[in-house]
């Protein structure tokens, strides 16, 4: 059997450069995970504090779970290079909690959505990916996009004349020093020359010590003070379930992303149980929770080429060290660059190809309405996994319509021995938007005394099906006519067997 070989000049294959083995032995594949890992931190820092103010505690709590969640995910996940942390959609979720009972509630449900997250990844809540179409896919990615963009927004109202400049060199940088080299990640040029140029100049405009005071400690241990019993479970577990769905969500949609970007398969089932447990270490360290975050996940793939568990691993060192003991240095970077960064991630995220007029005018308008219905829910809401699961109910609406209407019946009239005989075919696939018509396409009264319908080109797949079925033949059963279904596959006809004259009160 004949083996090829790749040529000398071949480069490392996407599954390759994934290998944290082969990494180490690459200088300069190890630089990149390390600066990618650098820019990642400093660029979590300002948005683990938002997040915190967002769910009303203390911005220690959002960077440790920062922390806590990138290390943790980044040696169990089952995606590389996928930053998780303390993020907007968990703190939106969680934040009445807090202002409902305190910290140590907050806490208890952090821990017992982890929980959660194990035993969904446990029953194979992961395969459920496999459902959700590619339109929901891009709308989640602009929808993405368009957050991350109008996040910044704020950034740049209401502050000094000196930001504009700022962010607009941000920029610059961020989208021509690529050209340049790829040595060094353009977002991190970008912070260090902003701040060199802003600091000493004496600019006033605002920095990450703005956004909140930084902790000068490390994690500890931390046990919520709550009542094991069945009231806390019910004070916390709708919390905490919703938590869970939603983390899980936007990990597995971000999964998905990088595995396109990076051409490379990822293990859902691994990534959904690693999310719980790292949501569970949080928690036993007094963080907030948190899921996979795509702003930064992009930051990371694809602004800074990292490919492995290197990056993720280090952005959460990175970020201890920085907060811990460079805290002072941290917090004079200007808000600008960072603004700049995440401007540039949401351009980069955006799928221009799907807004194209000549996209757009060979797509199938379902598939459109899709992208738009997921995106519109998701930007109106703030809220990822609310978009996904409008997108989705669209996309099956969409569906049932559209095969609904593949279902044809066809009427012969001949003899057989003599009597005269009514056949119809019926073609497609029968369930529960296709069926309910079923009953409107035989001609009862004028029909002979036998009918046969030809069930072969088509098949059952539900009960309202069966139903319509009866129907049909209990109808003919009132014009004292004869009917015979013929051609049922075997699922089809195991199905009729056990739902039969059961549905239609048939037999009261």
């Amino acid at each position: 059997m004949a083996t090829t070989t790749a040529g000398p000049t071949a480069g490392p294959t996407p599954e390759q450069r994934q290998s944290v083995r082969l990494t180490l032995r690459s200088p300069r594949r190890l630089r990149t995970e390390v600066l990618a890992g650098l820019v990642v931190a400093l660029a979590l820092i300002p948005e683990a504090i938002a997040f915190s103010i967002i769910a009303g505690v203390d911005p220690r709590l959002g960077l440790f779970a920062s922390f806590t969640m990138a290390v943790t995910t980044s040696v169990l996940g089952g995606r590389p290079a996928m930053v998780s942390a303390a993020t907007g959609a968990v703190a939106l979720v969680i934040a009445p909690l807090v202002a409902s009972h305190g910290i140590d509630y907050f806490i208890a449900a952090v821990v017992l959505a982890g929980v959660f997250q194990v035993v969904l990844a446990l029953i194979g809540a992961a395969k459920l990916m496999r459902f959700i179409p590619r339109s929901v896919m891009v709308g989640f990615v602009n929808a993405l996009a368009i957050l991350i963009f109008t996040s910044q927004i704020p950034e740049l109202v209401g502050v000094p004349w000196a930001v504009y400049p700022l962010t607009a060199l941000g920029l610059a940088i961020v989208f021509l020093f690529p050209r340049l080299t790829s040595v060094v990640p353009a977002p991190l040029v970008a912070i260090v020359v902003i701040t060199a140029v802003a600091v000493p100049m004496g600019m006033n405009v605002p920095d990450v010590g703005d956004k909140g005071e930084l902790p000068e400690s490390l994690p500890t241990l931390f046990f919520p003070d709550v009542p094991l019993d069945l009231e806390t479970l019910r004070i916390i577990a709708p919390f905490a379930l919703t938590m869970a769905l939603v983390g899980l969500l936007e990990s597995l949609m971000t999964a998905k992303l990088v595995d396109d970007i990076t051409d490379t398969h990822s293990n859902k089932t691994r990534e959904s149980w690693a999310q719980g447990a790292a949501n569970i270490v949080t928690g036993f360290f007094g963080g907030m929770g948190g899921c996979a975050m795509i702003g930064q996940t992009m930051i990371n793939v694809k602004a800074s080429g990292a490919r492995t568990r290197i990056s993720t691993f280090l952005a959460g060192v990175f970020l201890l060290i920085l907060v811990v003991t460079l805290g002072e240095v941290v917090a004079i970077i200007p808000m600008a660059a960072l603004v700049a960064i995440m401007i540039f991630v949401a351009w980069a995220t955006f799928d221009w190809h799907s807004i194209r007029p000549s996209t757009l005018s060979r797509m199938p308008v379902p598939e459109t309405l899709v992208m738009l219905s997921t995106v519109a829910v998701t930007v109106w809401t703030h809220n990822l996994a609310l978009g996904v699961v409008v997108g989705v109910l669209v996309a099956m609406v969409a569906f049932a319509r559209r095969v609904a209407h593949f279902v044809t019946v066809d009427r012969t009239l001949d003899e057989q021995h003599g009597v005269p005989v009514a056949t119809y075919t019926v073609q497609g696939e029968l369930f529960f938007a296709s069926s309910n018509d079923l009953y409107t396409m035989f001609e009862y009264a004028a029909d002979p005394q036998r009918i046969v319908i030809d069930l072969s080109a088509s098949h059952l797949w539900d009960a309202s099906t069966v139903a319509a079925l009866d129907s049909v033949t209990d109808k003919y059963a009132h014009y004292g006519k004869d009917v015979e279904i013929v051609g049922l596959n075997q699922a089809s006809r195991r199905m009729r067997v056990r739902l039969g004259g059961m549905l239609n009160g048939a037999d009261h």
